[in-house]
Formats: C-alpha cells, sequence, structure tokens
C-alpha cells in the first residue's frame, strides 16, 4: 500500500456518520445521535464518498434515501464499527477488571425493586466502576445489547435469543394484590384456577410482566384477559386495585414498596407450585467481559438472599 492510498482510508468518524444516516435516514435525528452538529454530520459523510468514490446517500428536501451503493455497504460499516468496539471494550477489560464504564439496561419492573441492591453493591465492592443505569422495556433493552449501545441487561428470561447468554440470578413468585374486603385477600394457598374469574389489571403493552401475567391465565385455563384497563407502570396498577377496579398480580420483590403506596391493600399467596418469573444479567454470547459479569452476577445473587426470593444457580434455585 502506497501513502497515497492510506491518505484515502475512512475514518472512524466518517463510518460514524454514515451508519448513523443509514439507521435513522435522518440528518437531524442523525447527528444527534451523535452529539455533533447537522454541517459536521454532512461534511463527514460527504468525504466519506470521496474517500469511496461512490454515492451513498440521495437527499432530497423531505427525506433521506440510501442509493444501492449506500445499502450495501452501510452493513459493511456497522459491522467495521461493532468491532471496533468490540476492539475497545477488549482493550479495556484487559487493563482492570471492574473498572471504566458499565451500560447496565434495566427493565422496568425490576429497576424499583432491585437497583437499591446493586448500587449498595457496586458502591462497596467496586468503587472504580462506574455503572451507567438505562431502564427501558426489554425489546429496547435488547436492541441496545446488541449494537453495543448497553453491556449488560436485568431482566426477566427466558429470552430465547441467539447471540446473547444469560446469567440466572433469582426466581420469585407471583402473589395477588386485591382491594379491601375483597374474598381472597389475605389468604395462602389459592389455587391459580381463581384467575378465570377475577378482573386481572394489567400493564400496557410492551412490558414483559404483561406477557408474563398473559401466560399465567392461561396456564390457569383462562381464555384471555379483556383488558379495559391498563397502565403503564406497577404503581398505577396497585392504585387502580386500592380504587376496586379489580385485582393485580405483582413480584414479591415488589409487593412491600407499592401495596405501601395505598391503605389497606391485601395480597394473596397461590398454592404451590406458584406462577413465578426468573431474574438474570444478559450479555453478549462471547463479550471480551464475560468472565467479570460472571463475577458480579454470583456478588449479586448472594446480595440478594435477603430478598424474597430464591437465588439460582446453574439452573437450580435455592433458598427463599
Amino acid at each position: 500500500m502506497t501513502v497515497g492510498d492510506r491518505r484515502r482510508q475512512p475514518s472512524l468518524a466518517q463510518l460514524r456518520a454514515f451508519a448513523a444516516v443509514a439507521e435513522h435516514l435522518h440528518f437531524r435525528d442523525a447527528a444527534a445521535a451523535l452529539g455533533m452538529s447537522q454541517p459536521a454530520l454532512s461534511g463527514a459523510l460527504s468525504a466519506l464518498e470521496e474517500t469511496l468514490g461512490v454515492t451513498l446517500v440521495e437527499r432530497t428536501t423531505r427525506r433521506v434515501l440510501l442509493t444501492p451503493a449506500g445499502e450495501q455497504l452501510a452493513a459493511r460499516a456497522k459491522s467495521v464499527l461493532t468491532e471496533v468496539g468490540a476492539l475497545m471494550e477488549e482493550a479495556e477489560a484487559l487493563r482492570a477488571p471492574f473498572t471504566g464504564v458499565l451500560r447496565l439496561g434495566v427493565i422496568p419492573t425490576v429497576a424499583p425493586y432491585l437497583l437499591p441492591t446493586v448500587l449498595r453493591l457496586v458502591h462497596d465492592r467496586y468503587p472504580r466502576l462506574d455503572l451507567q443505569v438505562h431502564e427501558e422495556h426489554t425489546a429496547s433493552l435488547l436492541d441496545g445489547l446488541a449494537a453495543g449501545r448497553l453491556d449488560l441487561l436485568l431482566l426477566a428470561v427466558p429470552l430465547g435469543v441467539a447471540g446473547v447468554t444469560e446469567l440466572p440470578l433469582f426466581e420469585e413468585d407471583f402473589v395477588l394484590v386485591t382491594p379491601p374486603g375483597h374474598r381472597l385477600g389475605g389468604r395462602d394457598g389459592i389455587p391459580r384456577a381463581v384467575l378465570r374469574e377475577l378482573n386481572l389489571l394489567l400493564l400496557d403493552e410492551g412490558h414483559c410482566l404483561r406477557d408474563q401475567a398473559l401466560d399465567i391465565c392461561r396456564e390457569a385455563g383462562s381464555a384471555g384477559v379483556a383488558a379495559t384497563t391498563t397502565a403503564a407502570g406497577l404503581s398505577t396498577l396497585v392504585q387502580l386495585v386500592a380504587g376496586g377496579l379489580g385485582v393485580t398480580l405483582l413480584p414479591r420483590t415488589a409487593v412491600e414498596v407499592e401495596t405501601s403506596r395505598a391503605d389497606r391493600l391485601l395480597t394473596a399467596r397461590f398454592a404451590d407450585p406458584a406462577p413465578k418469573r426468573r431474574i438474570a444479567l444478559a450479555m453478549r454470547s462471547g463479550a471480551a467481559r464475560a468472565a467479570e459479569y460472571g463475577q458480579l452476577a454470583a456478588a449479586l445473587r448472594e446480595a440478594m438472599r435477603g430478598l424474597p426470593v430464591r437465588t439460582v444457580e446453574d439452573g437450580t434455585p435455592s433458598g427463599d
């Protein structure tokens, strides 16, 4: 390769600009995603087109379209940037474990109840770790993990997603939350079949807890749930229950926090085997920091033994 050839190599900044435009198909949104100005983004893209000798996008007053060459090279650019990200991640992991940035994604039905334990553990045991927390729905978290925007996820499993490795932490039972005076309130050992006859309140579409609740109803023999009233979060669900609109299911880690928000709410425990969910850390398979994440999972299991959960190691639950 001659000196002249080396000068015509595209820069990472140019590739990032192109990848952002290919993803958003909008210069303003792409510039915002990269934290740069639109003129700078446009200049980087033009420089890349000049370097490669092909036109990558068609610019109109209303929209941005990829050319056939742009569509083909967008996947290549993304692959290059992913490999560069993996190189940087591996180099960071080699410098020292539990240092630098760790971008943790958490689902909304876990974050308020488990983050205190997670943050306390990180503060006490890993003070040099720069933990950055992102609360999002499962689909968004998985997209972020695949794209390298997130490093590690804390969410309900199984996911069944190729390229993602799950590190199980614990299982927890669901309990039934009822308004004051409800015939099931305060009872233990209720059968799942009672769900067939109850007005069960659910979270909005997009929450994995909604899907889990629907699965539990189907297992109980219910044909379906007429979700005429839904909520964006568990706190709102509990307030709806307190107002007499129905009953709902809460994971046990959420019960103490959420039922304290409303007066005289009652809970009922299901007969064994109670409906449950499993919570795990999830990482990209083959992640450079895999050993570090495994150690973090072990530390979290130990830290969560005081919660109303059954910790899981090697797929086997233990304790309560």
